[in-house]
């Protein structure tokens, strides 16, 4: 017992709950983790929006330091906050319970505290809660991720330099520069409320002769404002006192080292939609495809009559718009990847923000550290893909999906690459983001947490500084400009696994795979493939029994980056585990392949980071039986820690020689055989292909086109409307796509792989919409897309929100028994004026500290009620108003029913004490985020003896 004064009063109330954040982020209503085969499904099933059984949004148990439930009814959200700001950043921040994906926050102005609107969601165990974003972990103490064993030791030393390849890209070409800006009236675009700027850096080579090929590069999500005081800001247009952050001149390095070579080049900025594309779908891809085309037009304009061009487009040689290169960054690589597929397939015209005709043709894409939510690369584009090592933004390398992502799609003659820069972080690409360079406020994304990271931390001997980064960047930018745009097939040794360096790179470790360009498909690991000695294992599934690596550990691999779901078909690849040399592991493949015409059998295989000498023997057999041993290589694993994502493919090639082909059938080989030759050890073989040296002629293919909608409608007062969900098929031709529906209520999406056409209704979609009177949640039908074969998809994420219509029920507050014998119960009853459709926690109370008196302390309650309401012990002493910060109690009314009790069990302790007292203070929020406090009610508990 502990005596503090209080003043006993008892009160009735009656309020009316009206809370809601319009601004706020809101969860998924169901979980995202399982997906349930629909094949079996008519087409044309319908959804039903009426109300499901409400989930429980309560957690299972207290929440964890950092969280908290603040709101009621349709207002109430689930927030983190952290002790420090969280850096402006392309990576999403998402909720999540275990598995299951909650919904991506909005953030605070500070970037302290991350807010879900829950509508419905149900937390689930509270110590499955976690903010991810790129893959990390941030809401971990001291660190994004738990730390393993290879955080404590250094990171594996590379072997020798590899060989130099004879043609350097990164050295200056003879042009001499010019530099320049333009500005033009900003623009509207889909979905955005706040005007677009138009607004660019050009670098141009002096003296050049005829039209010259363009480079156009797009920034990433960045701050868009700061003043003088260091502040910055995410908001569009800048407030006063402010100005925008100039991240569209932060690759003049980069610009300057094309327009030497012959290249203009062209930065522009897109500051109005990272300040407002928090909330939209695609992360704000088709907007950022939108300004691409938009900037791409007015090129055209001037290429055509320069007359009425600026200033600083006069002032460089007409623009070549048949040999163009987009370069993008971070979202800007999303962005820059959707206006490649834009130019090809035309896009929605309600989503897209430029209707005119397409007068150029892109060449390639260069995407630096970039994001890919929807994860629908374009197959038929030829892509480089910087893969930055120590990357602490987007930290989970998604980016390698623009590589993987293409197999099989289309013709697969694009050359896709992935470069892998060791010690390169995700900022420093741009030298406006980078510390001692920019003009605003900037800082490292890699961030060590409280012990130096092995690799990435500065002064390591794998972390690149700034400057080595940039001309490391700068070099492969160039390198892929003169492959893709030049044709010069001496570079492509650099890009496509061939194990060569750049000189001007310097002494940045920068290693090389790839997939289409000459490869022939052959061994593409699938749930058809017969394995023996290791395992077929799915990239993305929670289960670890079937996973290629364990889904809570901190291994991680860009090659397995989620996706909407964290379980997804028709992603494999081939376990190994050897406890001992010559444990053959053989993978048959349902049909026989072909590697014949191919030099080399080319592999990519991941083993764990910081191991050296992992050796393998390769050899085929046909379907005659004859085996052939190809030969043995050799594979260091990356340098990593538990902050990297450091289990990356290595490619491996060993020759198709003339040998080999005297002994098998390459026409027709039934098996790979892959035999360690170490003593212990693990691989994973992502795939195999049939490889020869060269570059081939890309023709895009004709292929339909998926786009989803996500419309809002009104629920109604009653009767029952079949909707729609806008699923758009555009194009030529038929493809193949997975289509995944998440209904309410339900634990997971339906899946199912369609064939779709133009003017076909396989992806019909219909939602029926239940209306009453009741008071519910906005019901949101999520339905997202991913290409399998022959297709492409542009917004791959939609579906249908139903907006709920009615007022929240009023409550009422009558205190039960709020004058009680120590062994009994205090009790509150909370009265709903009807029903709802969801459950109701309408009233909130704050534990206050009395005025006057004896304060019920946390040995005069119920101990498993304490715990379970607090997850605190009641030892040592102290009163209930300090158990925890700020302690708060619920009262929730179940779905459907009127009323519930708010009680708090008191224990007779047998000793002689005087009355104490629990003090109660009514909370409720409005659509502002701010707290409005109600009446108090207090408790008084006599003593038994």
């Amino acid at each position: 017992m502990i005596r503090v004064s209080r003043t006993v009063t008892a009160a009735l109330a009656v309020l009316t709950l009206t809370v809601g954040w319009p601004e706020a982020a809101r969860a998924s209503p169901q979980p995202a983790h399982t997906q349930r085969s629909i094949d079996s499904m008519s087409s044309a099933d319908s959804i039903s929006s009426a109300a499901p059984a409400a989930p429980r949004e309560e957690p299972d148990g207290p929440l964890p330091a950092g969280w908290r439930i603040t709101g009621t009814g349709a207002g109430k959200q689930l927030v983190w906050t952290s002790p420090d700001p969280v850096p402006m950043g392309d990576a999403r921040v998402e909720f999540h319970s275990g598995d299951k994906l909650l919904g991506r926050p909005v953030a605070t102005r500070d970037r302290r505290a991350f807010r879900l609107r829950l509508d419905g969601a149900r937390i689930g165990p509270p110590s499955g809660l976690k903010v991810l974003a790129g893959g990390r972990r941030l809401d971990a103490p001291g660190a994004r991720r738990a730390p393993d064993a290879r955080r404590t030791t250094e990171a594996a030393q590379p072997a020798a330099p590899l060989p130099a390849n004879p043609v350097d890209p990164g050295v200056p070409g003879t042009y001499r520069t010019v530099s320049g800006e333009y500005a033009l009236k900003s623009v509207r675009l889909p979905g955005f409320a706040a005007p677009v700027e138009m607004r660019a850096v050009v670098v141009s080579p002096v003296g050049a002769p005829g039209r010259r090929p363009l480079a156009l590069f797009l920034h990433g999500r960045h701050y868009t404002c700061f003043d003088a005081g260091g502040e910055q800001g995410i908001s569009w247009p800048c407030e006063a006192g402010m100005q925008a952050v100039p991240s569209h001149r932060g690759y003049l390095r980069d610009q300057k080292l094309l327009a030497s070579q012959g290249y203009v080049t062209v930065s522009i900025s897109a500051n109005g939609i990272n300040g407002q594309d928090g909330e939209a779908d695609d992360g704000g891809a088709q907007a950022r495809s939108s300004l691409v085309r938009l900037h791409l037009a007015h090129w055209a304009d001037w290429a055509r009559d320069r007359a009425g061009a600026p200033a600083a487009v006069r002032a460089a040689p007409p623009a070549d718009m048949s040999e163009v290169l987009l370069v993008g960054h971070s979202r800007g690589g999303e962005g820059v990847n959707r206006a490649a597929l834009d130019s090809l397939y035309r896009p929605p015209s309600d989503q897209d923000g430029y209707r005119g005709p397409v007068r150029w043709r892109i060449r390639g894409t260069v995407l630096i550290g970039p994001t890919v939510f929807g994860q629908n690369p374009v197959p038929d584009v030829p892509s480089m893909t910087i893969l930055p090592g120590c990357d602490g933004d987007v930290s989970d390398l998604q980016g390698q999906i623009y590589v993987d992502g293409t197999r099989g799609v289309s013709r697969g003659a694009a050359l896709h690459s992935a470069v892998y820069m060791v010690g390169a972080n995700h900022n420093f690409f741009n030298s406006e983001w980078t510390p001692g360079q920019a003009k605003a406020p900037a800082e490292d994304d890699f961030w060590a947490g409280d012990s130096p990271d092995p690799v990435c931390t500065p002064g390591k001997k794998t972390r690149l500084t700034a400057n080595r980064q940039q001309a490391a960047g700068a070099t492969y930018i160039a390198a892929a400009a003169r492959l893709f745009v030049a044709g010069d097939d001496r570079v492509r040794s650099l890009l496509d696994g061939s194990d060569r360096r750049a000189p001007s790179a310097g002494p940045a470790r920068v290693l090389s795979h790839a997939v289409g360009g000459r490869r022939t498909p052959a061994f593409l690991p699938d749930t058809s493939v017969a394995v023996s000695g290791g395992r077929v294992c799915a990239q993305v599934d929670p289960d670890p029994g079937r996973a290629c690596l364990p889904p809570e550990g901190t291994a991680v691999s860009p090659h397995f980056a989620l996706w909407e779901t964290a379980r997804e078909p028709g992603r494999h690849a081939v376990a190994m585990r050897w406890s001992k040399p010559g444990t053959a592991v053989r993978i048959s493949p349902a049909r026989p392949v072909s590697v014949a015409g191919s030099e080399s059998l080319a592999l990519r295989v991941i083993v764990p980071p910081n191991t050296g000498g992992t050796r393998l023997d390769v050899a085929l057999t046909d379907t005659t039986g004859r085996r052939v041993t190809l030969g043995g290589a050799r594979i260091d694993g990356l340098p990593g820690s538990d902050r990297t994502a450091s289990y990356w493919g290595r490619e491996i090639r060993v020759p198709l020689s003339a040998t080999v082909r005297s002994k098998v059938d390459l026409k027709h080989v039934k098996t790979l055989e892959l035999t360690p030759r170490n003593r212990s050890g693990q691989a994973w073989l992502v795939d195999a292909w049939g490889w020869r040296p060269g570059t081939p002629a890309v023709r895009a293919a004709a292929l339909p086109r998926v786009d989803i909608g996500h419309p809002t409608v009104e629920e109604g007062d009653s009767g029952v409307r079949t909707y729609r969900v806008p699923v758009r098929v555009s194009g030529h031709h038929s493809g193949r796509v997975r289509l995944y529906v998440e209904k309410p209520g339900q634990d997971g999406a339906d899946q199912r792989t369609v064939t779709v056409r133009p003017g076909s209704h396989v992806l019909d979609v219909p939602v029926e919409v239940r209306g009453n009177t009741r008071f519910g949640y906005d019901l949101t039908h999520r339905v997202f897309v991913k290409a399998v074969r022959g297709a492409v998809v542009g917004s791959h994420l939609g579906g249908l929100t139903v907006k709920n219509d009615d007022p929240m029920p009023t409550a009422e507050v009558k205190p039960v028994a709020d004058r009680v014998t120590e062994g009994q119960s205090l009790r509150w009853r909370i009265t709903l004026s009807e029903a709802a459709d969801v459950d109701m926690d309408s009233v909130g109370f704050d534990i206050l500290p009395v005025g006057q008196g004896a304060e019920l302390s946390t040995l005069d309650v119920d101990e498993s009620w304490l715990r379970d309401t607090f997850g605190e012990s009641p030892d040592p002493a102290r009163p209930l108003s300090e158990v925890v910060e700020q302690p708060y109690l619920w009262a929730g009314v179940p779905a459907g029913e009127l009323s519930t009790e708010v009680t708090v069990p008191t224990v007779a302790d047998g000793l002689k004490e005087p009355e104490e007292s629990l003090r109660l203070r009514m909370v409720t929020y409005d659509d502002s985020w701010e707290p409005h406090q109600g009446p108090v009610f207090t408790g008084t508990v006599r003593d038994a003896s």
